[in-house]
C-alpha cells in the first residue's frame, strides 16, 4: 500500500503488544499506518518503503537510522509472549527451531545459549508453526499472540511442554529490561510534532489496555482477560535508563555470538 503524499508511512508491528502505541493514530492526519510481522517492518524501512517502523531492536544496527525518543515495547522480568517450548529440559537442548518473524528474539536465543544455559544447539529457522517446529527440534521459539496464548499441553502430542519465557531469563541474568522494538526511520523525517504525537499515541494507549484487549481479542472473555493483563503487567513501553543499558548490553553480547558485525550507541530524533 503507497501512503498518500505528504504522509508519514509508519509500519508498525500487528502484535496486541504493539496497539498502544499506536492507539488512535489510524485517524491521523500526519501518519499512514500498515501492519506486519516484526522482521517484515524492518525489511520495509531498510528498503525505504516506510518512513518510521516499529523494528526488532537488532534491526537498528543494519542502517542508519534515529529512534524516537522514550517509547519501546520493553520488559522487565516475564514478557509472556516470547518463549521457547521445550520438549526436554534446557541443558538438554540439541536443536532449537527458531521463529523467523523476529530477528531480535532469534539473537537472543542465541546470547541466552552461549552465557546462561552453555549449550551449543542446532538452529534452523522455521515458520511459526509449534507442531512442525518441535518434530524436527527439541525446542521451538514462539514469539507475538501466538507465544502468549499458547497451551503447553499438546493434544496433538500429548505432552507437556515447558514454556521458557526469555525475558524473565535475561531479567534475571542481567538485572536489566530487555527492549524487544522501537521506532527508527530515516534521519529528517519527524519533527518535534510528529516525535510528541506518537509519545501521546502511547500515553493514550496506556490509558486503555482493556479497551484495546477486548477490541483484538475479542469474543473470548478468557483472552481478553489475559491480554489486559499482559498489556498492564508485563509490557512497559518506556526506553530510559536502565532500558538503555540493557539494550546496549543486549548489543555487546549479540556481537560476540555473532549475531551482529558491529554495534553502535542510540542516535535519536
Amino acid at each position: 500500500m503507497t501512503p498518500a503524499p505528504g504522509l508519514i508511512a509508519l509500519g508498525a508491528v500487528g502484535y496486541l503488544n504493539a496497539r498502544p502505541l499506536v492507539y488512535g493514530l489510524d485517524r491521523s492526519p500526519r501518519f499512514s499506518l500498515r501492519f506486519d510481522v516484526p522482521a517484515r517492518c524492518a525489511d520495509h524501512l531498510h528498503a525505504g518503503t516506510i518512513d518510521v517502523g516499529l523494528i526488532p531492536s537488532i534491526e537498528y544496527l543494519r542502517g542508519d537510522y534515529r529512534v524516537v525518543p522514550e517509547l519501546a515495547i520493553s520488559s522487565r522480568g516475564p514478557v509472556a509472549s516470547v518463549a521457547l517450548f521445550a520438549r526436554r529440559p534446557v541443558s538438554d537442548l540439541r536443536s532449537i527451531a527458531l521463529d523467523t518473524s523476529s530477528r531480535t528474539s532469534v539473537a537472543l536465543v542465541r546470547v541466552l545459549c552461549a552465557r546462561v544455559w552453555h549449550i551449543q544447539p542446532g538452529f534452523e529457522g522455521l515458520a511459526p508453526d509449534l507442531d512442525d517446529m518441535l518434530s524436527r527440534a527439541d525446542a521451538a521459539l514462539v514469539i507475538g499472540d501466538s507465544a502468549l496464548l499458547q497451551p503447553t499441553t499438546r493434544p496433538q502430542r500429548v505432552e507437556k511442554l515447558e514454556k521458557i519465557d526469555l525475558g524473565e531469563v535475561w531479567t534475571r541474568a542481567t538485572g536489566l529490561p530487555f527492549v524487544w522494538a522501537f521506532w527508527a526511520g530515516r534521519p529528517g523525517v519527524l519533527q518535534s510534532a510528529d516525535v510528541r504525537a506518537l509519545q501521546e499515541a502511547r500515553d493514550r494507549g496506556v490509558e486503555h489496555a482493556d479497551e484495546i484487549a477486548a477490541a483484538y481479542l475479542g469474543p473470548s472473555s478468557e483472552h481478553v482477560a489475559l491480554g489486559a493483563r499482559y498489556l498492564r503487567d508485563n509490557i512497559q513501553y518506556l526506553l530510559g535508563e536502565d532500558e538503555r543499558s540493557g539494550l546496549e548490553l543486549f548489543y555487546r553480547y549479540a556481537g560476540e555470538v555473532g549475531a551482529v558485525t558491529g554495534t553502535r550507541g542510540l542516535r535519536f530524533y
